[in-house]
């Protein structure tokens, strides 16, 4: 496993990950200093006509991977739940990314029915995925589809995973207690209406992740300027939703 992108999670200090959507984007980042760049299954299922998070671009994730894997940043890539409920699948795909040169997967348990993976399948697909020197990051939704319910159950099931993250937590009362309770490195999705990255540092954070936000802003700054040149007021940021709703089903 890349040492490097590893002792980029520093409980107290995190990695801040921007997610980029296409070449260009991660290209642009990488410009501005950011040590690793992450991949966004929305922006990139958008940007291809595609539904988000139903396993529809594999191809195009490899190959945005392959593109971006040369411009001299890490890079980790959203493979959603490994594109494939079969564990030999998904280590076949990671291994093929880690040949590529990516440093780490974010591999998601949230299905496109709006329900979780079985915790033992999810374990085993995680233990498919590692052993191909690249960072897998475990991603359970139960903040995401649901309540909350049954995150503590999960997080100590994916110990097996290098890092654990947990989308749509953001109380930071509920951070330290998850944060206190693994051993392995936290990641949270940035909020722009949540706690900074220092706050999150002291709650025991060591990755934080932007997500689909950034593909939004995007958006939302392309339509606000099209809107500026015909006298129209600029929009508000579009939400995931808003986005999904648009795509292909």
């Amino acid at each position: 496993m890349s040492s490097s992108f590893r002792d980029l999670h520093r409980p107290g200090d995190p990695l801040l990950l921007p997610n980029a959507w296409d070449y260009g984007s991660a290209a642009y980042l990488a410009a501005h200093g950011f040590p690793a760049i992450g991949t966004t299954s929305l922006g990139v299922a958008a940007v291809h006509g595609k539904p988000d998070a139903t396993g529809a671009t594999k191809a195009e994730t490899i190959e945005l991977a392959e593109a971006i894997s040369g411009l001299g940043v890490l890079v980790t890539v959203d493979i959603e739940g490994g594109f494939s409920d079969d564990p030999d699948e998904v280590g076949e795909l990671v291994a093929g990314l880690a040949a590529l040169g990516v440093a780490g997967v974010n591999l998601e348990d949230g299905r496109p029915d709006g329900t979780l993976r079985p915790v033992e399948l999810h374990q085993r697909i995680i233990e498919a995925a590692k052993g191909h020197g690249v960072f897998v990051n475990a991603r359970t939704d139960t903040y995401w589809l649901g309540d909350g319910t049954g995150t503590e159950e999960r997080v100590d099931a994916y110990g097996n995973a290098d890092g654990i993250f947990v989308p749509g937590l953001s109380d930071l009362g509920e951070i330290a207690k998850v944060a206190a309770r693994t051993p392995l490195p936290l990641n949270v999705l940035h909020q722009p209406n949540g706690p900074g990255l220092a706050r999150l540092g002291e709650a025991g954070v060591a990755r934080v992740s932007t997500g689909s936000l950034l593909y939004r802003a995007a958006l939302g700054a392309a339509l606000g300027t099209a809107l500026a040149a015909r006298g129209e007021p600029a929009p508000a940021m579009p939400t995931y939703a808003e986005i999904v709703d648009r795509l292909p089903r």
